[in-house]
């Protein structure tokens, strides 16, 4: 198994629709011009809040959510190992049979007619 990235924690950019700055989402309009402290607050505010809000969550429900979902793949891996995949194989040999059947019971009905037809068209000859 491979070793646990703690610095990229997204490594196959799942989430990068995620990725949301101060600057996405609060921005004032050309000419506006509020006070620059307040501006900066807020931008601190933004951020800090945004961070711990997700740290809580992340805290109080992260591990529960893993879990399940940690017992959710393992069921459907499961039911494929079990379930899934024994079934296909049994279709699959069930067909075979069917599929040699119904290729001998064609052949046994359409061959003598083709072979019959053949030799009707067989015996006409192109004219000279």
């Amino acid at each position: 198994m491979a070793e646990l990235d703690l610095v990229n924690r997204d490594p196959n950019n799942i989430n990068d629709h995620l990725k949301v700055n101060f600057e996405d989402v609060l921005a004032e309009p050309e000419g506006a011009h509020s006070i620059d402290c307040v501006w900066s607050l807020s931008y601190k505010c933004f951020n800090l809040w945004k961070n711990i809000c997700y740290m809580l969550h992340t805290l109080c429900c992260g591990i529960c959510i893993a879990a399940e979902w940690g017992c959710e793949f393992a069921y459907i891996a499961f039911t494929h190992i079990w379930f899934i995949t024994p079934c296909f194989k049994v279709l699959e040999l069930n067909c075979g049979c069917c599929q040699k059947l119904y290729g001998m019971c064609v052949h046994c009905c359409l061959d003598p007619c083709c072979e019959a037809c053949g030799m009707l068209f067989h015996a006409f000859k192109k004219g000279n």
